[in-house]
């Protein structure tokens, strides 16, 4: 199959653009603390040995998508110890989410960039046997790369938006050319299903969403003790996973709080925590005491505003917490997973915008088991009336937890389906 003209003038594009990119991607990770032979991975310089036998490289751009595949690996080093794993990613938090809780075997590097030079260079280290994108990430120069080597392409937990599939199918010669690697498409909800299959990609199919099949939860016993001691008794809710121009509107709902629970105490988690001192300049501005995690501060200071600006602890705030608010739901984000605090047996409540979980909060809502709030005010009259009558957290509570499964069969099925891919590409796992 010939490229089309348009795919050509990306392809030239992207190269034009490929130094600029380069070195906005080297010093974004540079500036937070990631090493220059690391940083340089996006570039396609591996800093890891590959290792012997079959490999599947699975790439998830951000921290949501690389934390999500994360039991799936588990799973699939447990059914296959001879397969190889190496899991991508893009960004320095999405590094730091997932360093703590690689399984045993899988490799973790930073995401070549979209180039002719990083893409073959990082194909020629690693020569991946299978390519597994999660989520949103069909970058063409990768796509073609694979189809022209002969590596089979997956997309797990796929999400297609209907402005990117009207996009694709604008150009249906294009997207027929950019798409013909793809094997095998699990989509995490119908849309895009059929938004995959009116592009052609006959194998797309509507699977268990990854996000809402947990890992253990990293709490433990100590650290939930001792969260719990530093509280002294003081009631407390989380506003987690914020984006910009959400923070000012828990505040204002934290403030408000304030006047009838004095003792409150709000934790605060934002999506980036490189955001911090930006975060901080808003709490001093809104009048609140502020204690900051990163800093060693503990929320035995009675700090009004707890600052968690820390990798890793989220599942310690859920649990610790009655009532929890995700963020990227009072901006066009799209929302975060609600699976990990319903788990956390957690009162969940959040904004109106949540494009990315449409089906899973559909679910949520129907069975009573989260609250949907407009805006800033009517964050903080629900999350009142929530510490007022505490029986109506724990309703929600209750009502969520069976929405978060954890069982093994979603996922063995999957690694199957993948395995499978691998098999009929004439790799033979157990050699």
């Amino acid at each position: 199959m010939r490229p089309t003209a348009l795919f050509q003038f990306y392809r030239m594009l992207s190269t034009i653009a490929l130094p600029f990119a380069a070195r906005s991607a080297v010093n974004k990770l540079r500036r937070a603390g990631i090493s220059v032979d690391r940083a340089h991975e996006r570039l396609g310089h591996a800093t890891a040995q590959r290792p012997l036998g079959p490999l599947i490289w699975v790439h998830g751009a951000s921290v949501g998508e690389a934390k999500s595949v994360l039991p799936l690996l588990s799973r699939m080093r447990a059914v296959s110890p001879g397969t190889q794993v190496l899991l991508t990613s893009g960004t320095a938090t999405s590094a730091e989410a997932v360093a703590p809780r690689l399984p045993d075997g899988v490799i973790h590097q930073f995401s070549p960039l979209d180039g002719t030079g990083p893409l073959n260079r990082f194909l020629d280290r690693w020569r991946p046997d299978l390519c597994v994108l999660v989520e949103s990430e069909l970058w063409p120069n990768l796509l073609d790369l694979c189809a022209r080597r002969d590596v089979p392409i997956a997309l797990l937990n796929a999400r297609l938006s209907d402005r990117s599939a009207e996009g694709w199918r604008n150009f249906p010669a294009t997207a027929t050319y950019v798409l013909r690697g793809i094997a095998w498409a699990h989509c995490q909800d119908r849309r895009s299903r059929d938004h995959l299959r009116a592009m052609g990609l006959s194998s797309a199919e509507q699977g268990t969403n990854l996000k809402s099949i947990l890992g253990a939860p990293r709490v433990t016993a100590q650290a939930l003790d001792a969260a719990h001691n530093a509280l002294g008794g003081r009631p407390v809710w989380v506003a987690a996973s914020t984006h910009p121009g959400e923070e000012g509107q828990v505040l204002a709902a934290h403030k408000a709080l304030l006047a009838d629970h004095p003792t409150l105490c709000l934790i605060l988690v934002p999506r980036h925590p490189e955001r911090a001192d930006d975060i901080l300049t808003l709490i001093r501005g809104a009048g609140l005491s502020v204690a900051q995690r990163s800093a060693g501060a503990d929320m035995s200071e009675g700090a009004q505003v707890y600052l968690a600006d820390t990798m890793g602890e989220t599942d310690l705030w859920y649990a610790l917490s009655p009532i929890v608010f995700l963020g990227g739901s009072f901006t066009d984000v799209g929302g975060h997973t609600p699976f990990e605090p319903a788990a956390a047996h957690t009162a969940i409540l959040h904004g109106p915008h949540y494009a990315n979980f449409a089906e899973a909060y559909a679910a949520f809502q129907m069975r009573d088991a989260s609250l949907q709030v407009t805006d800033g005010a009517a964050l903080g009259t629900a999350v009142g009336d929530l510490l007022t009558h505490p029986s109506r957290a724990a309703q929600l509570a209750g009502n969520a937890r069976p929405l978060a499964p954890t069982g093994t069969e979603a996922l063995d099925a999957i690694a199957q389906r993948l395995f499978s891919l691998m098999d009929e590409n004439g790799m033979d796992r157990h050699a």
